[in-house]
């Protein structure tokens, strides 16, 4: 007969092998929003099994809803949930308001439904009063206390997301900082504080699409979609950016070095690219959503990082698993969605297991076709110099055609660029638009390896 030690050791084991087996078909770093401001989405049970269908590894919802936390349940997903802005008064003046909180919103479902992150409130810095952001991180510490004393503020992490409002200045990168007060409050070094201590993370919404909006130029479209382009350079760290993510994410991380609390890890709680809008909007379209959204999973799946932080990709939530019907405000508002109400793909951003090549039934063997992504004829040595440079600022291994590497001879631009084109096309995700380098490249079937140089395959 097994103890109640003994139950709790099995079960400990059981999800710890659920957890290896998910992260080896799910990418955790890759999440979504799931906004419920609609009146045609599918029953959550449904919408469960489409993102068991995926590679996406987290879902962040804007409250708590009981029903998408069940379904969600033994799916290996991490849950990211959240209190009301109207919660944060009680919950701040009365600890028991947040223990209330925790019994009545966690309790019932955790460890089944995998919680993983609790938001106090959304954007409450940039659009609270005073009163409020008074209130945010008492209410913050007594959700963790409430955590604590069942346990689970090791399991269970509590933040607040923010707009990149809370940034007083951003660009370049490197300059980054925090607006010293809200509302007349001086907040935002308490709550990083809390941050630090509890070892959660700083939730944020960088959204290039209204940088874009703001500075409608093509060269800044081409920067936020993760397209060639030029890169834009910050004096102060000698570092080039080509996508603006990266500089969004890494104005935030400045602005918590200058604090003092530059190990603050920080999570993207919504990022997207609507694909239909308004007459007088600007940018709008299938094919720039699905540039920012494919070159966005392409990026983190790269492992990169951000310039600031190589080599760790970023916890993204994209906006959003489906468009919100009943939303108010500009009419791009309701169209982020990447699924449609009948759970067909708005358009392919590389997030189905199926079309990352996990076939759905057993099929007959096929002759696999190899392809490489190579310059086009006749390109001029600038465009080739901008597309080496691009591709190695964004973290590939460029070593082979530097002095002494197996790729280097013959060392002219066309060669090394050609290589490190290919390298991106092939770590990126291997889709078409990794292989655009603004209409400079192309594919091909003829290994254009030679030597000792060998190029990467599909």
């Amino acid at each position: 007969m097994v103890g109640n030690h003994g139950t709790t050791m099995l079960l400990f084991l059981l999800l710890l092998v659920l957890r290896i087996f998910y992260c080896a078909d799910g990418q955790s770093y890759i999440g979504v929003n799931y906004g419920e401001v609609a009146d045609n989405l599918p029953p959550p049970a449904t919408v469960a099994k489409l993102l068991q269908s995926t590679s996406i590894g987290k879902v962040r919802m804007y409250g708590a809803d009981p029903e998408v936390i069940k379904a969600l349940a033994h799916t290996g997903i991490g849950i990211f949930i959240g209190t009301s802005n109207g919660d944060i008064f009680s919950m701040s003046g009365d600890p028991s308001a947040a223990k209330q909180w925790v019994a009545a919103n966690i309790l019932p479902y955790y460890p089944a439904s995998d919680i993983v992150l609790v938001s106090v409130g959304n954007e409450v810095l940039s659009y609270g009063d005073g009163n409020m952001v008074s209130h945010l991180v008492p209410a913050m510490q007594n959700l963790h206390a409430a955590l604590l004393e069942v346990s689970l503020a090791d399991k269970i992490k509590v933040t607040t997301v923010h707009s990149m409002a809370v940034l007083q200045q951003s660009d370049p990168p490197s300059t980054g900082a925090f607006r010293p007060t809200y509302a007349g409050v001086d907040v935002m070094k308490q709550l990083v504080a809390f941050l630090q201590q509890t070892g959660s993370p700083l939730a944020i919404n960088p959204y290039p699409y209204f940088a874009y909006g703001s500075d409608p130029r093509p060269e800044t479209l081409a920067f936020c979609l993760f397209q060639q382009n030029q890169g834009r350079f910050d004096p102060n760290t000698k570092i080039t950016y080509y996508n603006m993510f990266d500089a969004q994410v890494d104005a935030v991380h400045s602005a918590l070095a200058s604090l003092g609390f530059k190990d603050v890890d920080i999570v993207v709680a919504e990022t997207g690219w609507p694909y239909q809008g308004g007459a007088t909007e600007v940018g709008p379209s299938v094919e720039n959503a699905k540039a920012y959204n494919g070159g966005l999973v392409a990026h983190l799946r790269s492992m990169s990082g951000t310039p600031l932080r190589p080599g760790k990709p970023v916890d993204t939530y994209i906006f959003a698993l489906f468009d919100e019907d009943l939303k108010g405000g500009a009419t791009s508002e309701r169209y982020f969605g990447l699924y449609k109400p009948d759970l067909t793909m708005t358009y392919d951003v590389g997030l189905s297991k199926s079309s990352q090549g996990t076939p759905v039934t057993p099929r007959p063997p096929t002759a696999k076709q190899t392809v490489w992504c190579v310059p086009k004829d006749g390109v001029s040595d600038a465009s080739l110099q901008a597309n080496l440079d691009y591709a190695c600022g964004q973290g590939i291994d460029c070593g082979p055609i530097q002095a002494g590497g197996a790729c280097f001879t013959p060392n002219t631009v066309a060669a090394h660029a050609a290589y490190a084109m290919n390298l991106l096309y092939q770590t990126a995700g291997r889709n078409p638009w990794n292989c655009e380098f603004s209409q400079t490249a192309t594919l091909t079937t003829k290994d254009p390896s030679y030597g000792a140089c060998v190029y990467p395959g599909s």
